[in-house]
């Protein structure tokens, strides 16, 4: 019969995990393991991310709130997901769940981390750390104020997004990248995720300037919001790569 997927799967799923989310070494600007990670955010059916993953997406994003155009039911979509390639990190997008709904999410065998992404509190966010569940914390950037207290969300995985009023993500705005820079600057401790109008055409000069543990994108690579563009997303994985490759042989 063979062990079941889910048990054969899960060192690496958590060796991936670890990767995108668990970096406590990362010192300074330095990127463990010399490379840049891409998570692919907003996915919504089974042929999109195996597409995404098939353009080399070290992350997924599966939105759990019903309020977004890209919500995803994880209990309707748990056997494909669960179905999904090992090292891939498949990453769970609350936006203030109850505690009990986090609770069921983080509990979901096939999902590796999760990332809040609402108004949840510092507070909040360090009761969860002591579950033990790895997650990141999205914090919406909109000025200089935005940048207090990156590190004190109880988890050193960070996601920078462009600050709209009303919106939690997924608008295309474009980050400040000096608000970014200087984040990276202030916290060299943070595994800083840059995301927020990121797309194939503009991902290369933020990778080559800022050279962040990783880069999101969600409606940069879509034709329309929950499906996504194959040219596009291989695109955008190509140019993050090929940006980040050539700052080291620089």
């Amino acid at each position: 019969m063979g062990m079941p997927r889910d048990i054969l799967g899960l060192q690496a799923r958590l060796a991936m995990a670890d990767l995108l989310s668990k970096t406590e070494s990362a010192l300074g600007h330095s990127n463990p393991m010399n490379r840049i990670r891409v998570k692919i955010c907003g996915v919504t059916c089974e042929s999109d991310a195996r597409a995404a993953i098939a353009a080399g997406a070290d992350a997924l994003g599966f939105n759990t709130w019903v309020g977004s155009k890209r919500f995803l039911d994880l209990k309707k979509a748990g056997s494909w997901i669960s179905e999904l390639p090992a090292f891939v990190c498949r990453v769970a997008l609350c936006v203030n769940a109850s505690e009990e709904e986090v609770k069921q999410i983080a509990s979901l065998p096939f999902i590796d981390l999760l990332q809040f992404h609402g108004d949840e509190s510092r507070e909040g966010c360090r009761k969860f750390a002591k579950s033990g569940k790895a997650f990141v914390r999205a914090v919406r950037v909109g000025g200089e104020k935005d940048l207090e207290g990156l590190d004190q969300w109880g988890t050193q995985n960070v996601l920078l997004d462009t600050a709209v009023s009303g919106s939690y993500g997924g608008t295309g705005t474009p980050l400040d990248c000096e608000l970014a820079l200087r984040a990276m600057e202030r916290y060299p401790m943070l595994s800083l995720t840059l995301a927020g109008g990121l797309n194939p055409e503009n991902v290369g000069g933020v990778v080559r300037r800022l050279r962040p543990f990783a880069v999101d994108v969600a409606s940069g690579v879509e034709i329309e919001p929950g499906r996504k563009d194959v040219g596009k997303m291989r695109a955008f994985v190509g140019a993050a790569h090929a940006a980040f490759e050539g700052g080291n042989s620089g």
